[in-house]
């Protein structure tokens, strides 16, 4: 609602600031007032708690505001107040208010709890892993889709380079997060993680292959574009042969690594997805639209973000925890030009 957003958008500079251009006049009895919990304001506090408000975020003439009962507060010499404001048969969320102890101040802030280790907030317990342990300074958790081109470009680029410069130091895993509009990516997900319940080694072989040839899943491996009996509209992709191909290339990878072949086949053919639907309503709630999209210690990013930029993020991760990161990366010099050969006389 435009209303409580306007009330709720004021924040302690902008009052401070507003008294110093906009001072009422006095009047001739001052307010003397000392608010007690529980109690209601007095109607000469209240009448310039409304004046300010409305002034501020603008409210229309016909508006209404409610002051609730005073409130203790956390912070000293201040109690709460929560005001409401109605309009049009609409009422706003109580926005709550700081009041001075002797009615003369009124401000707003916001509280966080920053008490909780950052790197809690996205868990990575159960994940099959890269880099260092589940105790390294710097946990990376990447949310992934194995459809999408972006993503492929991401593995392939970024976190090689992450395990090569880092070492233990940075602990990786990844989650699920196949969006809608990629076919295969469902199945992509729970055949790789049928894969990793009994090999993680496996898991990570299939997603690198996965990555690097996402661009083949689906496509017909006998095809001949030059055969002339092919349909020119014959489609290069289908939904049936990237499913068949996968479930293959999950087979494959489980007969490598020597697991239970029988175990394997039946989660295959299975096809559960609940734990990746789990996997992404987590990161709907974590507000991630698009892939990739990762947390380095807690701290969201998005997109394919250039590698000298996530290298220094991550060494301030490093620092944070108490860790010494590696010297400044220096990006290689690009390809010297060929020299151009001098012009024969």
């Amino acid at each position: 609602m435009l209303i409580s957003s306007r009330l709720a958008t004021l924040v302690l500079a902008s009052f401070l600031a507003s008294f110093g251009c906009h001072a009422q006049a006095p009047t001739k009895t001052p307010v003397a007032t000392k608010l007690e919990t529980g109690a209601t304001l007095p109607p000469a506090v209240a009448y310039r708690v409304e004046i300010l408000l409305r002034g501020k975020a603008q409210l229309p003439p016909a508006s209404t505001i409610s002051i609730g009962p005073v409130e203790p507060s956390d912070v000293a010499g201040f109690h709460t107040i929560n005001v409401t404001v109605t309009a049009a048969d609409k009422s706003s969320h109580p926005i709550k208010f700081l009041l001075s102890d002797d009615g003369k101040t009124v401000a707003q802030f916001i509280k966080y709890d920053i008490s909780a280790d950052p790197r809690t907030i996205v868990s990575d317990a159960g994940r099959p892993s890269r880099g260092g342990p589940a105790s390294a300074p710097v946990v990376i958790v990447n949310f992934d889709d194995l459809e999408c081109p972006f993503c492929a470009r991401f593995h392939d680029s970024l976190f090689p380079a992450i395990t090569q410069r880092y070492g233990d130091k940075v602990h990786i895993v990844y989650k699920d997060f196949p969006l809608d509009q990629h076919p295969w990516a469902m199945r992509a997900s729970v055949d790789v993680n049928c894969l990793a319940a009994q090999s993680p080694t496996g898991y990570w072989n299939l997603v690198d292959y996965i990555h690097h040839n996402g661009e083949d899943i689906g496509s017909d491996p006998n095809a001949k574009p030059d055969d002339p009996n092919t349909k020119p509209d014959a489609p290069k992709h289908t939904l049936d042969r990237a499913n068949a191909q996968l479930d293959k290339l999950t087979r494959e990878q489980g007969a490598q690594q020597k697991v239970d072949a029988a175990k394997l086949d039946a989660c295959i053919a299975k096809q559960d997805t609940s734990a990746i639907e789990a996997s992404k309503q987590l990161g709907t709630t974590l507000n991630i639209e698009s892939t990739p999209t990762y947390f380095i210690n807690g701290e969201k990013y998005e997109g394919a973000l250039p590698l000298e930029y996530v290298f220094g993020q991550i060494d301030d991760a490093l620092r944070a925890q108490g860790t010494t990161p590696p010297p400044p990366y220096v990006a290689p010099a690009p390809p010297a030009e060929p020299a151009t050969p001098a012009p024969t006389k």
